[in-house]
């Protein structure tokens, strides 16, 4: 119950992408990542989440077609 509207109210002002490249960036600024690290989290976060967007969109798609 608490993370849903936690995530409802991330969702409302920042991305989850965002929000992880923040993170990501944050630990780098204090030598907790390096910058593979960094880039590794990056490219493996925005790579599923714009794998999730393009389903979702094709989804979508075909279910508009298939109504119509």
């Amino acid at each position: 119950m608490m993370k849903n509207i936690v995530d409802n109210h991330l969702q409302k002002f920042i991305s989850r992408k965002l929000l992880v490249w923040f993170t990501a960036s944050g630990f780098l600024m204090v030598d907790k990542l390096n910058g593979e690290q960094w880039m590794a989290i990056a490219l493996a976060y925005v790579g599923v989440q714009g794998f999730a967007d393009i389903a979702i969109r094709w989804k979508e798609g075909r279910l508009r077609s298939d109504s119509a």
